[in-house]
């Protein structure tokens, strides 16, 4: 019997009520200058003063020393072994916008980035671009690219990223990405990486040649890397394991893909976390697991900016109180990953993680940062175990055995 298959044997229906506040690859490193990471030089009042009454630790989502992706890593703190049920990157993106994918679709996540004369990256993201000139560019691409034999449907997601599906009689997924993950070299071409791909392989990076002819006016967004190609998922569904009524109060069309794909219900239209505390209070009396996203303290890890980290996890610090005002029988504050803004990337660190309850054993300690995580009761453990811990401290497991 693995994790999962015990919590659908112990999890029980309760009026009892859990919150995730999830802020995207909160963990960080020390910079040399001020040696404080990003969480212990940002001014968190409220966060502090909730550890002191909290239980404190340090979350590793797949196994030491292995960088998660955004998908194992919210994964794994629902619950999920990263591991052993993996989606793909494009299959999010697909979920995130509202396409249904088909048994003969592969998605892939695209970042539109910009190229120099040399065909060499010289920016991943193409600046940010906004949301919709991502969307003009998706268009004028549907419009003018064209392959043999196979469809394809490409959506804007938010500022650069984009998704796009290829639809086809024996496509399989099992190919590279062609993000360098640097700058100064050109993006990859398509591999198969079993025999069975090579069909798959050939068409994409036949759409991509046509997509750089498409785009070379274009600027900053003159090209587009491809990642995460990824088939019909197929996982347990929150309900029939956990037996909770979860609700999704995201912003970015990923997370709420992810969300739907694990049987969340998703709301729409949220734009800020102004939106998600209004919907929380909205439709707190309907569910019972709450799943809210804040994204900028994980791109402005990845951008290098450590001051605009700061920035944001001081800003997401300002909604605490908000969240306690709903009097949550159990609070979760955490990270999917860290992204140290000296790395500029996710990175392998140990996440940091609150929990909140009154069965919570209380930690006293001043402060929420990695230093005082790493001293928790809950030690270093594997983030797959995040949500069993929510639902006990909420009291919705039964006892195991006799």
């Amino acid at each position: 019997m693995n994790h999962i298959e015990l919590l659908k044997s112990l999890s029980k229906e309760t009026p009892s009520k859990i919150i995730y506040f999830v802020m995207d690859g909160v963990g960080g490193l020390p910079t040399p200058e001020s040696e404080l990471t990003e969480l212990e030089a940002a001014n968190t009042p409220n966060l502090d003063k909730l550890a002191y009454n909290s239980s404190l630790g340090l979350s590793i989502p797949i196994f030491p020393g292995i960088t998660p992706g955004s998908g194992p890593g919210h994964l794994a703190i629902f619950g999920y072994d990263p591991l052993e049920h993996q989606i793909g990157r494009g299959a999010l993106s697909a979920a995130g916008v509202g396409f249904q994918q088909g048994d003969d679709d592969i998605a892939a996540r695209i970042n539109f980035c910009t190229i120099d004369s040399n065909g060499n990256v010289t920016d991943r993201r193409a600046g940010r671009i906004a949301t919709d000139i991502c969307d003009n560019l998706c268009k004028k691409i549907s419009e003018t690219v064209k392959l043999d034999g196979v469809k394809f449907f490409i959506q804007a997601e938010k500022e650069h990223r984009a998704m796009v599906v290829f639809r086809g009689k024996g496509l399989s997924d099992k190919l590279t990405d062609t993000d360098p993950q640097k700058t100064g070299v050109p993006p990859k071409a398509v591999k198969a990486m079993e025999p069975e791909a090579d069909k798959a392989a050939a068409v994409i990076n036949d759409f991509l040649a046509k997509v750089k002819e498409t785009l070379k006016e274009e600027h900053p967004a003159n090209m587009m890397l491809l990642r995460g190609f990824a088939s019909k998922p197929v996982i347990p569904q929150f309900q029939d394991v956990y037996k909770l009524n979860p609700l999704a109060v995201a912003v970015y069309p990923m997370y709420k893909g992810l969300a739907h794909l694990v049987g969340m219900n998703v709301l729409q239209g949220l734009n800020n976390l102004d939106d998600q505390m209004d919907a929380l209070r909205k439709h707190w009396n309907d569910y019972d697991f709450f799943f809210v996203h804040f994204k900028y303290t994980d791109s402005r890890g990845e951008d290098g900016d450590f001051a605009k980290k700061v920035q944001m996890i001081e800003e997401a610090d300002k909604y605490i109180p908000q969240l306690l005002d709903l009097n949550p029988d159990c609070l979760i504050v955490t990270g999917d990953h860290s992204t140290p803004a000296v790395m500029k990337s996710h990175s392998w660190h140990g996440v940091p993680f609150l929990l909140f309850s009154q069965y919570a054993r209380r930690d006293k300690s001043e402060a929420f940062n990695e230093s005082t995580c790493a001293k928790g009761s809950l030690g270093n453990f594997e983030a797959k175990y995040a949500l069993s811990l929510a639902m006990a401290h909420a009291m919705k497991l039964e006892k195991f055995g006799a």
